[in-house]
């Protein structure tokens, strides 16, 4: 055997055991992503902001950082002796369970209808100590013994148990318990999010590929580079602390599969044009390669420094889904350039049953209906163009209709028991939050601190806290609402009037700090985004207009998506608010991902003007050969970031709807119309200040490479 032929029959089978070694040493480590998954609020806060600081010395202090909880007992009518007795009997069982840094004391309501018990627990401290889990374990004793039955509860507390089990609402809130329940939501994200991103992966490949075998391959290779994703991030987290939330490892999943599924769509097409013109299937997998590689290359490249921008964040859940997700990227970038083509010539022709390419036949030539939408903006390109501008500008008023900030209370599809105790506590207690504001004073300033903090205005209360390593606490309760504008006032004040020595937090002050912050980073990241995916696309396209264009139109369609969310989602789906990191997210994933489809069609074109085309010929040319397969991939990663949207938390149902609509929107409008109407109207010029931008040559343009051509 020839060596050439050697290598083509070792090569593939190489590279397959190759992948075998890397998932079975990948698969030990995947696994264990979720344990080291790590949603405590400095993992989500700004890294510089008061809330932070509050939070990190707070872990300091003596006992450590305590759960704090809030358990609320109420009746309609009024409570009864035989209530009050039963709650205090309760509460005795749970300090006597519990190690609680104060002994529970009740606070009725004036009204008589509701007696709350605030309460802290110190989590535990020490090498190896599951934080986490700990304060869960602690909300879930306290609910259990709360909700036992009214004899329990009766015999506990000396009162009648059918008296408490009748009419007597008992609930557990407060910032612990809020955490909790959000935990309790993470946990049942992961598996939930991998077998529904799988399931519409494997149905749109199904319908994609009209095969019974096909859409198995490029699906087991996604799961390979997710498994493999996931083992990398692991490994990181071990070696170099990084911090993974389930927020970003949810957002990394669904960029595997849509990502890594739209590459394998590209190269899958081009693969199967070759195999028509190259007798081996080798062969035609390093055509194809060689063609539309370093196309995916530049695309997954373009989504990577996007996504890397996000190290400029200052806020941690920002600045550490940046690396995290462009490790699913290229996961999913290296699977599907080595594992794929291996697998694909190993099965030959035999795989696109019953469809198969055979060797010398002819695509049957159909009405392209890209071609014809294509034809129409080449028509009447000034048209098509402005209609298509008037409408994204009309959607993208709709941000004037979005809502504020989501609160901590709105942030669930469905409220929890946290929520519905927190919204009885604000109805029952008018005159003070049942949420305490948290202020950290230097030991040695902490009476003047706490002097000043009485004499403000929206104060109702304050007490001195825990001290240790040369801070003191204060809990502070507002007269106010917890995240109302009076509270916010309040926070503010407290700020202002204590100085830069003395911290400011507790939740709201987060939510103020993360709406600030997150403000603060659209005008970094945003444009360091922009900047990061020009420079590429002036590299690949080697020219400055085409560029422009391209990233004109993504920013467009993210100011249209935002429009679209302010539409629906208060009016049509109740959501409250917006999560505040909602915006620069959004833009980042829409810009970084969007660009990818520009960059097929926009080599296409290139290649067609490299050949000689006119530049009309050379757009509707490029807009007929990639429009089905972009076509494709763009529903596909639409689908995947839908898959968000049926998740139970505001902000990821959020971020799901956004990029699919806004993908959508690239994908059917903008790369159709409004790209092939201004690549016509700017002809030559939209390759300025290239070769290809002056007037004809007698032969075409030499070139040594045909970058992504038949995509």
């Amino acid at each position: 055997m020839r060596p050439e032929n050697r290598r083509r029959h070792l090569l593939p089978w190489a590279v397959v055991g190759l992948w075998v070694v890397v998932i079975a040493v990948a698969a030990m480590f995947a696994g264990k992503l979720g344990g080291v998954q790590r949603d405590e609020a400095v993992d989500y806060l700004p890294a510089s902001a008061d809330s932070t600081h509050v939070e990190k010395v707070r872990q300091e202090l003596p006992g450590g950082e305590t759960t704090d909880v809030i358990v609320v007992y109420h009746r309609d009518g009024g409570l009864t002796a035989a209530d009050r007795t039963a709650a205090d009997g309760q509460l005795a069982r749970i300090a006597a369970e519990q190690k609680l840094t104060a002994p529970p004391k009740g606070i009725p309501s004036k009204d008589g209808t509701t007696l709350m018990y605030p309460i802290a627990s110190a989590a535990p401290t020490g090498p190896g100590a599951d934080k986490e889990a700990a304060q869960k374990a602690f909300v879930e004793d306290v609910r259990a013994i709360a909700t036992t039955d009214g004899d329990e509860a009766g015999a506990g507390g000396g009162g009648s148990g059918p008296d408490i089990a009748s009419g007597l609402d008992i609930e557990v809130g407060g910032a612990g318990a809020l955490m909790a329940d959000m935990e309790s939501v993470f946990e049942s994200i992961d598996g939930t999010l991998m077998i529904a991103t799988v399931l519409v992966v494997a149905f749109l490949l199904i319908i994609t590929y009209r095969s019974p075998f096909l859409w198995i391959v490029p699906l087991v290779v996604v799961g390979a580079a997710a498994v493999s994703s996931m083992a990398v991030v692991y490994g990181m987290v071990r070696a170099f602390d990084v911090v993974v939330t389930s927020q970003s490892a949810a957002i990394m999943t669904v960029l595997v599969f849509g990502a890594g599924t739209d590459y394998a769509l590209l190269l899958v097409s081009r693969y199967r044009e070759e195999l028509r013109r190259v007798p081996e299937p080798y062969e035609a997998m390093r055509t194809a390669l060689r063609n539309c590689g370093p196309a995916v290359l530049a695309s997954s490249g373009t989504v990577a420094a996007g996504l890397l921008c996000l190290l400029a964040a200052d806020l941690n859940s920002s600045s550490g889904m940046g690396p995290i997700a462009a490790i699913g990227v290229v996961c999913a970038l290296v699977a599907m350039l080595t594992l794929l083509p291996a697998v694909l010539v190993l099965l030959g022709r035999r795989v696109f049953w019953p469809l198969i390419p055979a060797y010398g036949s002819e695509v049957k030539q159909r009405r392209s209906f890209f071609a014809a939408m294509g034809s129409s903006a080449a028509r009447r390109p000034v048209a098509v163009l402005g209609t298509g501008l008037v409408v994204l500008g009309a959607l993208a008023l709709g941000v004037l209709n979005l809502p504020g900030a989501v609160k901590q209370e709105d942030s669930f599809i469905d409220r929890p028991e946290s929520v519905t105790a927190m919204q009885r506590l604000t109805d029952a207690y008018p005159d003070q939050s049942a949420q305490p504001i948290s202020v950290m004073a230097p030991t040695d300033a902490a009476g003047t601190a706490l002097d000043t903090t009485r004499t403000l205005p929206g104060v109702a209360d304050a007490q001195r806290g825990r001290s240790g390593g040369g801070w003191t606490e204060i809990v502070v309760f507002a007269k106010d609402a917890p995240e109302s504008a009076g509270e916010s006032a309040t926070i503010e004040r407290l700020r202002s009037a204590l100085g830069d020595e003395t911290y400011v937090g507790g939740p709201s002050a987060q939510q103020i700090d993360l709406a600030d912050t997150n403000a603060d980073d659209r005008l970094y990241v945003i444009p360091l985004v922009i900047v990061a995916v020009l420079l590429i696309l002036v590299a690949l396209l080697r020219s400055i207009v085409a560029p422009l264009m391209l990233v004109a139109a993504v920013v467009v369609v993210w100011g249209a998506s935002m429009g679209i969310g302010g539409l629906v989602f208060e009016p049509l789906l109740g959501f409250a608010g917006v999560d505040p990191g909602l915006a620069l997210l959004s833009f980042v994933f829409l810009v970084a991902l969007g660009v990818d489809y520009g960059i097929f069609l926009m080599h296409r074109m290139r290649e067609e003007a490299l050949k000689g085309a006119e530049p009309e010929e050379a757009a509707l040319t490029a807009l007929r050969s990639t429009g089905g397969v972009i076509a494709s991939a763009g529903i596909v990663l639409a689908a995947t970031f839908g898959v968000l949207a049926s998740l139970p938390l505001v902000m990821l149902a959020e971020m799901g709807i956004l990029v699919a609509v806004g993908v959508l929107l690239d994908t059917f409008l903008v790369r159709t119309y409004l790209v092939t109407s201004a690549s016509v109207l700017l002809g030559r010029k939209v390759w300025w200040p290239g070769a290809l931008s002056g007037p004809p040559a007698a032969e075409p343009v030499p070139e040594r490479e045909t970058v992504g051509s038949g995509v």
